[in-house]
């Protein structure tokens, strides 16, 4: 089975498919979206942390370089750089600690160290200032690093003088180690490393990542680095030793670097987590477009299949007029299907009508046929009934009861001629002799024709003179007249109380109508047409005269029909009969 081959499927499917790569394409687009904007913060913050990272370290060593010079130049430092170590030892202890430096060194004039205080303690401090000493004697400051395990000191060497006399240094450092590293981490959130001369001496990372961060130092840009189960964007930031101290400074030792990471697997897991909202409800959104669609589809498809079980019906049982129950249910509520469904139902009364109408051109060709026989029939005897009167007529002596005999069936006889020449008129084809024919003169001649049988009922004349020739079969169609004029004559006749103007209880009119046909309509203020017996008034043999055939409205019906005219007639009972005869110009 092709499951494509019903509506309700294709529908269905089609709405279905169309919802989900409408709700793919905007999730996919949002996913993208997130995710691109993740990406962009989490590079710009990573940026952004180097820099806090720098202005922070360089706020700290500006401070310290400036605590160092103002330590320097007091008086009982001086003065007790000229003492023994023992008195120098509690001031420096005093100034660090209010400094809150790592790291504090005090020197004479020869470099040799006369006090040490901090947190930190440095390996072969006079060694290490042999340089920075030999330039605070030209009266310059010195900005180096001195690495240790775990870590490296960024260290300023102030000199101090007592007028022109070079007294000692005051060296004041402060370290880059894991405690800053941590320090760092919480100001930044992020992890943070130091390296020196590109290798890792701090770091807030576990140390076996230390090769791996050794490859960063020195790059430029953002990278991303996968450290153990996790992976992180990370910048390198060399940190320059002279950008802050006066013009006069010199830089000394090695090049120390901080990498700042941040870990992108935690913004992934946050994506992650708004993946799974969108991918939720992605899923509900389909699954509720999916059952949207297929109420959509079988409220369109439920009354097709309504219609298609009448048709399988109707192709089953041969009956071509079976009729699709309407009914004031929802259902019917869809207007196209209503629609549809009445078309159908007009369809199968078409059917109907047309089955009834053959079925009645049958039984008239049936009649018209043995019509014909039977007229043929009556004709003959009749022909010899009109002999022998008229042989009876020449002769003399009979009584006034047998001439009056003699008359009625004289007459009788002229009815029952006239009766068969409309049978046999109705049973043949009719052939038309076409010609130009004056409609007003044709109308005349038809009043008159009418007129003269009955003086004092005579059809009033309403003639448009406007109007011309038309080309038709002249003879017919005042033939056609008569019949009118003539059904209009007895309607008026059979009224007793004929309201108005007499002279006017028929008239005869013509008029233009659209372009290329002419009207004629005869009006009359007779009793009327039953309504049940308006449907029938051109069915041959129908007549509701004692004496009628039935066959006049039939036979004016083909003719007119048959020159491509139309005729209609509207009545009411008590009120008269409209008879409206439609003609082309151009039979």
């Amino acid at each position: 089975m092709n499951l494509f081959s019903s509506l309700t499927n294709r529908i269905f499917f089609a709405s279905a498919i169309l919802t989900v790569v409408a709700i793919a394409v905007a999730v996919y687009r949002v996913n993208v979206a997130v995710t691109a904007q993740s990406e962009n913060e989490l590079r710009r913050g990573i940026n952004e942390a180097g820099t806090l990272l720098e202005e922070f370290r360089t706020r700290m060593f500006e401070h310290f370089a400036r605590e160092g010079r103002l330590v320097a130049d007091l008086s009982n430092m001086k003065a007790a750089m000229t003492t023994d170590p023992l008195t120098v030892k509690p001031i420096a202890d005093r100034y660090q600690g209010q400094i809150g430096c790592d790291l504090l060194l005090v020197t004479d004039p020869a470099g040799a160290v006369l006090a040490s205080s901090g947190r930190l303690k440095a390996d072969d401090p006079a060694t290490r200032l042999r340089e920075a000493v030999g330039e605070a004697k030209r009266g310059r400051e010195t900005v180096s690093l001195w690495p240790y395990t775990g870590g490296v000191i960024q260290v300023v060497t102030v000199p101090s003088f007592v007028g022109p006399e070079f007294v000692g240094t005051v060296s004041v450092g402060f370290s880059l180690d894991g405690e800053t590293a941590q320090q760092f981490k919480r100001l930044t959130n992020s992890e943070i490393a130091f390296a020196v001369d590109g290798r890792v001496e701090a770091s807030t990372l576990s140390d076996q990542y230390g090769s791996q961060l050794e490859t960063l130092v020195g790059t430029e840009g953002v990278h991303v680095i996968r450290l153990g189960d996790g992976e992180y964007v990370a910048v390198s930031r060399i940190l320059a030793l002279q950008g802050s101290v006066n013009h006069s400074a010199a830089a000394k030792g090695p090049v120390a670097t901080a990498l700042i990471l941040r870990s992108r697997t935690e913004r992934l897991r946050f994506l992650n987590a708004v993946h799974r909202e969108l991918a939720v409800t992605a899923f509900l959104a389909v699954m509720a477009a999916t059952l949207v669609s297929y109420a959509v589809a079988r409220t369109v498809t439920r009354p097709l299949d309504t219609i298609t079980a009448t048709m399988r019906e109707m192709a089953t049982t041969g009956d071509l007029t079976r009729k699709i129950a309407l009914s004031p249910s929802a259902r019917w509520e869809d207007e196209d299907a209503r629609l549809l469904a009445n078309t159908f139902n007009t369809m199968t009364d078409s059917i109907a009508r047309f089955q009834r109408e053959e079925a009645q051109r049958e039984r008239l060709s049936s009649l018209g046929r043995l019509s014909t026989v039977v007229a043929h029939e009556i004709r003959n005897p009749l022909m010899i009934i009109r002999t022998a009167l008229r042989t009876l007529k020449q002769g003399t002596g009979h009584s006034a009861e047998v001439d009056g005999a003699i008359a009625d069936i004289d007459e009788e006889v002229t009815r029952l001629n006239r009766i068969v020449t409309e049978v046999l008129d109705f049973a043949r084809p009719i052939k038309f002799d076409l010609a130009t024919v004056d409609v007003n003169a044709l109308c005349e001649d038809a009043a008159r024709a009418v007129g003269s049988e009955e003086p004092g009922i005579a059809a009033h004349l309403d003639l448009d003179r406007h109007i011309g020739t038309i080309v038709t079969d002249g003879e017919r169609v005042r033939l056609a007249l008569v019949n009118v004029l003539t059904n209009a004559r007895h309607a008026v006749l059979a009224r007793t109380d004929l309201p108005g103007d007499p002279a006017r209880a028929i008239e005869l009119v013509t008029r233009n109508t659209t372009p290329g046909r002419v009207a004629i309509e005869v009006r009359d203020r007779g009793v009327g047409i039953a309504a049940d017996d308006l449907s029938r008034v051109f069915d041959p043999f129908f007549t509701t005269r004692r004496t009628g055939t039935g066959l006049g409205l039939a036979i004016t019906r083909r003719v007119i029909e048959g020159l491509g005219g139309t005729i209609t007639v509207t009545s009411r009972p008590g009120h008269g009969t409209d008879v409206r005869i439609e003609l082309p110009v151009t039979a």
